[in-house]
């Protein structure tokens, strides 16, 4: 069994966990949220849940993390003995196995589309062309694996190199590239001629567009987008004790929300320059997007950005799934990083690669009229996330004593912040509440 690794410094955590959850939910899925619920109405109750529900989990997670230094599955364990919760961590696993297992896939479609980009094979399409590209390449019984095996493999190398020498690096170089893809995209899109229209989508919330549905979407979202339940306890176990944990998450969370806000006005109020509708849904981004940058001076060089910056979004976040399941096997089963990555890469790409081929015609992959890649993604975020999520709050909310958690996150009286208090209410009160609504909500509808 070898030395347990750990992060350099607190930044070196705090640019792992803010690269862990800056992914797919952010660039892919946000915008077409926004876009599908209503715009500017969307975007302010998904900040109401950011700052009830985000913050506190994100708290909670790298706490009980930090709390017992092991895998999610020993510290549900050791935290919470004689419950129901002491088996709860195996969720985190499961969890960050079911979402990886598609989410290789649209990371996979992310570097397709950097080929096709950087090849100029995207240029002057038609909108019925680029549609056609996207299904034709999807039902592909070829292409769509190769891509995923690239992903996995990208991720897998990352992982082998460890915390310190793998992950955290990776993230320090990563991140900042990330972050000045998309603020270079955000701009351009923003000086367009008649960007206003998009912009005042974003601003003027339109209530009438909110109902019952609509605000689960934003719940299911904040989950989704921050990583809750599937990677942020893991990288807790790797920070160390004389960091600040609520100062890490208050960066985490804001640049969390701050990029997916920059994707955001990137994508939609080019999509009104040019007269789409930002009710797109899912193909916005590989079927509207690619005719948008064909439309503007420079549209190629955008084109290479934005799919670049959707694979290092993509990756990061796969490296905090995979890590997870890694730290897992590592130290349960008793076997070296380079076996327990092998191991976990293979069962996930093998899965990943079913759920590619769910978009086959002629796929099998159906059960009860939906697809393998919607049970995957569906099952995660309405049943798996939630239940993970409410798992951590009530083992630091009810099952831990209070003058522990309060030890831990105020690293032993040293850090006084009026947040903890705050948070812990909002753990023992809110969050399983507004869990298992969402929980109920997946299972019933």
């Amino acid at each position: 069994m070898q030395e347990r690794d750990s992060f350099n410094s607190q930044f070196g955590l705090t640019i792992a966990v803010i690269a862990s959850a800056v992914g797919l939910g952010n660039i892919w899925r946000f915008p077409y949220l926004v876009g599908e619920n209503g715009g500017a109405a969307f975007i302010l109750i998904y900040l109401i849940f950011i700052l009830l529900i985000g913050i506190p989990l994100v708290v909670a997670e790298i706490t009980v993390g930090r709390r017992i230094k092991q895998n999610a599955v020993a510290t549900f364990r050791k935290l919470g003995v004689d419950s129901f919760l002491s088996k709860a961590g195996y969720l985190q696993v499961i969890v960050s196995f079911t979402i990886l297992s598609f989410y290789c896939v649209v990371g996979g479609w992310a570097i397709f589309y950097f080929y096709k980009s950087i090849t100029f094979s995207l240029n002057n399409l038609s909108s019925t062309e680029l549609q056609e590209l996207f299904v034709n390449f999807a039902g592909s019984p070829v292409d769509p694996i190769v891509s995923v095996l690239i992903f996995m493999l990208i991720t897998a190398l990352i992982v082998l190199g460890g915390i310190k020498n793998g992950i955290e690096k990776s993230s320090k170089i990563l991140m900042p590239v990330f972050f000045g893809l998309i603020v270079v995209l955000m701009i351009r899109t923003l000086t367009l001629e008649g960007a206003y229209e998009g912009i005042e989508f974003l601003i003027k919330p339109d209530f009438s567009k909110i109902d019952s549905s609509v605000i689960l979407i934003a719940l299911g979202q904040t989950l989704f987008s921050l990583s809750i339940g599937c990677g942020i306890l893991t990288y807790g176990s790797y920070m160390r004790k004389q960091d600040n944990i609520i100062k890490s998450t208050k960066w985490v969370v804001f640049s969390d929300t701050m990029i997916a806000l920059f994707a955001v006005l990137a994508i939609i109020p080019a999509v009104f320059v040019f007269g789409f509708e930002p009710t797109e849904g899912p193909g916005l981004v590989f079927i509207v997007l690619p005719e948008i940058f064909a439309q503007i001076i420079g549209g190629s060089f955008l084109q290479i950005l934005f799919f670049f910056s959707l694979i290092i979004a993509a990756v990061t976040s796969a490296i905090c799934m995979l890590e997870t399941m890694v730290t897992y096997a590592i130290e349960e089963w008793k076997i070296s990083r380079k076996t327990a990555t092998i191991f976990s890469t293979v069962i996930t790409t093998t899965i990943g690669c079913f759920c590619s081929l769910s978009f086959n015609e002629n796929s099998s992959f159906i059960f009860f009229d939906k697809t393998l890649f919607d049970i995957m993604s569906d099952g995660s975020s309405n049943i798996l996330l939630p239940l993970s999520a409410a798992a951590v709050a009530l083992l630091i909310g009810w099952k831990m004593k209070k003058v522990d958690v309060i030890d831990e996150i105020s690293n032993s009286g040293t850090i006084k912040n009026h947040i903890i208090s705050f948070c812990l209410f909002l753990l023992k009160y809110v969050v399983p509440f507004a869990m298992l609504i969402v929980l109920l909500s997946g299972l019933l509808f």
